[in-house]
């Protein structure tokens, strides 16, 4: 007789042993990992019925959705969308009103009643922090303008979602007495969690950063502390750690937490997507295919043309408009904790839960191809992406003397805000082109020629008068894209000296071999600008005090412009 603890030991083997067969054959092929978690559930349980009884791995999958929302919370960088507040807050929040406009209205036309059809509605409207932040940190495109845009909305989402679950949970008795009591206790622990970060969590994370393994205990008792405290007053568990992670992302320790929790937040997610596929009903898919058909194409057709149009509208180029909303294409954890609650509080059937967990796992496997082949898809489109050019070429050029630059500075921020710099005296000189609306605004302030736009758009390569330059810089770090502009440069001018920007060595090498005259590497530039400083330094013509304070005061101005160095990953 196998007990209780053997049982679930043998069915955790079970599921990790095949995953990781399941997972290397992937990885072989060269497909997304989330992939072979859920095929792995499908596998155990409606197909060939390996595990029946999934209560125990339901019960774990559950700690897992508070486990990776506390993540979630954890690496969500508040200071990284800061410039991008507009567009997340409103553009997100129409986005949202809009979208459940859309599922609800469908929901209707598909027979299903108004409360079921307000569900499917919220479902589609909620997209996935968990899935879109772990695809851009391995991508290492959290700091890019599409990587803040979509992280900002997400936000929003999220910040939503939370006030839907209280909302829902008192649908049955509501009262708008007991919406505002639900609202005023929500934000009551949101003021406590905020004035426990300022003034408590710093000076306890200080102390227990010391001991890697108080460090770890602490980090993981906020998150049930705040777990329970939002559970004795009504909400979801995953809401409390969700806020416990924002509590403790925005201190200073809040990377060597990541990296200590990590491993914890990879166990939960393989279970919690394992659990998705042990869920499945396969015939339920044969008997409920048309709106499961129907949410599909919202989600991944509709859903990112709503996206797109709403960034187009804040004035946002198509290119990052686009991998935006390419990366907001599918239906998020919040899609199924709602839906989860639903089924507990009989608001919804067991056939729609099953719903929503199909489309979930159908949506965010194929988000997981589109975000991996996003310039591919865009190359594919970008013709027809040439009507969100109306929204936002307007005003293009800001030429403010009459003299044509000679220099091209392709990205401002960061490495071309240093560039610029140098500048700064002959300013005429200077092209600045930039796709992101709020560096050309300040551009615009300091004086510079500008152009708003895609590096490979047409219409800005005319307004870059390459036949007429002496320089091109591009600071762009996309090397397709910078293969683009020297094979554009070399044709219409053949002296024009080349510097181009790459993240990996061959990367570099290739665009040597494309004809760039100097190809900047930035890991390797740190390195170089130490040692020339140490030379200076040794051979005594430079005091190192003087230069830490020139440091400082160049730093704090960068702060003010949100230039923040990328975390390593």
């Amino acid at each position: 007789m196998i007990d209780g603890a053997s049982q679930t030991f043998l069915q955790l083997g079970i599921i990790f042993i095949i995953t990781a067969v399941t997972a290397y054959l992937l990885r072989l092929a060269r497909q997304p990992q989330i992939l072979a978690y859920v095929l792995v559930g499908i596998l155990l349980t409606p197909i060939f019925k390996i595990i029946t009884n999934t209560s125990i791995i339901d019960s774990i999958s559950v700690i897992g959705i508070a486990f990776l929302l506390f993540i979630v919370g954890l690496e969500m960088d508040l200071k990284a969308v800061k410039n991008v507040a507009l567009v997340s807050s409103l553009g997100g929040t129409i986005q949202i009103i809009i979208l459940f406009v859309v599922g609800y209205v469908a929901a209707l036309f598909l027979g299903y009643l108004g409360l079921e059809a307000a569900y499917l509605g919220l479902m589609i409207a909620f997209s996935s922090t968990m899935v879109v932040m772990k695809i851009l940190s391995d991508r290492k495109e959290l700091q890019t303008l599409h990587g803040r845009l979509a992280i900002g909305i997400l936000l929003t989402n999220d910040v939503i979602a939370i006030l839907v679950l209280s909302i829902l949970s008192s649908i049955n008795h509501f009262s708008f007495i007991v919406l505002g009591i639900s609202l005023l206790k929500f934000i009551s622990m949101f003021l406590i969690a905020y004035l426990a970060s300022k003034y408590l969590f710093p000076s306890i994370f200080r102390f227990a950063a010391k001991n890697q393994e108080l460090l770890l205990t602490s980090s993981l008792a906020v998150c049930f502390l705040f777990s329970i405290a939002f559970y004795k007053i009504g909400f979801s568990i995953a809401i409390g750690a969700f806020i416990a992670g924002v509590t403790l992302g925005n201190l200073t320790y809040s990377v060597e937490i990541a990296g200590k929790i990590k491993s914890l937040k990879d166990f939960f997610a393989l279970l919690f997507f394992v659990s998705l596929g042990m869920g499945i009903s396969t015939g339920m898919i044969k008997t409920l295919w048309l709106p499961i058909l129907i949410l599909l194409i919202i989600v991944i057709l509709l859903k990112p043309v709503i996206t797109m149009t709403i960034c187009s509208l804040f004035r946002y180029t198509k290119k990052p408009a686009f991998l935006t909303a390419n990366s907001l294409a599918q239906v998020g954890e919040f899609s199924l904790i709602i839906a989860a609650q639903g089924l507990a509080l009989g608001h919804i059937s067991q056939d729609l839960f099953s719903i929503v967990i199909v489309i979930m796992l159908a949506t965010i496997t194929t988000s997981t191809y589109f975000m991996d082949y996003d310039d591919r898809l865009y190359r594919f489109l970008q013709k027809p992406l040439r009507i969100f050019d109306r929204f936002t070429t307007e005003g293009l050029e800001y030429l403010p003397t009459m003299e044509k630059p000679t220099i091209v500075l392709c990205g401002y921020n960061r490495i071309g805000y240093s560039i610029a710099q140098g500048f700064s005296s002959e300013k005429k000189k200077l092209l600045i082109v930039d796709f992101n609306p709020e560096v050309i605004t300040q551009v615009i302030k300091e004086g510079y020629h500008s152009v708003y736009g895609d590096v490979t758009d047409d219409e800005v390569l005319e307004h870059m008068n390459l036949s007429k330059i002496t320089m091109l810089i591009s600071t762009v770090p996309a090397v397709n894209d910078n293969i683009l502009l020297i094979r554009k440069v070399r044709s219409h001018n053949t002296r024009a000296q080349i510097i181009v920007t790459a993240s990996e060595v061959d990367e570099a090498l290739r665009l040597y071999r494309e004809g760039a005259d100097y190809v900047i590497l930035p890991h390797f530039l740190g390195g170089e600008h130490v040692s020339n400083l140490i030379t200076k330094v040794r051979g005594k013509n430079m005091v190192l005090h003087e230069e830490k304070a020139r440091h400082i005061e160049h730093l704090r101005k960068r702060k003010t412009l949100g230039h923040e160095h990328p975390k390593v990953e």
